[in-house]
């Protein structure tokens, strides 16, 4: 059974440094591409970044553009999500993705991506 399994939230200062972790086990993703999405309290669930498990092509939304970094690490199944000059609104729970798709247009929409984990709550204070 496919898993996704995220670590590395916490609760920071405006400023700080974080680096999520997302360990995917149970199948095969290296045709997916994993992404990372957040969900701030009354908000709906939104795009972070992306990248093709294969390929290392990395995908952002703007606002994190320049402050967070994608990664991968193939021998440990894992992606990253390094977390540079955080700010109060980047607090939200952040959930790690895959999705089956190689249109790259899909990357930003959940509703594409068909493996999740639970969540890690990542709060930054000001």
């Amino acid at each position: 059974q496919a898993q996704l399994v995220e670590s590395g939230g916490g609760l920071v200062q405006a400023g700080d440094s974080l680096r999520l972790s997302c360990a995917a086990s149970g199948r095969t993703f290296s045709n997916y591409a994993m992404g990372w999405f957040r969900q701030a309290p009354g908000k709906e669930r939104e795009f972070v970044a992306a990248i093709r498990w294969n390929s290392g092509r990395t995908y952002y939304v703007d606002s994190v553009k320049g402050r967070f970094t994608i990664s991968r690490d193939n021998a440990k199944n894992t992606v990253y999500l390094q977390m540079n000059s955080l700010k109060p609104e980047d607090t939200a729970v952040y959930y790690c993705a895959a999705n089956p798709y190689s249109d790259s247009g899909s990357y930003y929409s959940r509703i594409k991506y068909d493996y999740w984990g639970q969540g890690t709550q990542v709060t930054v204070s000001s």
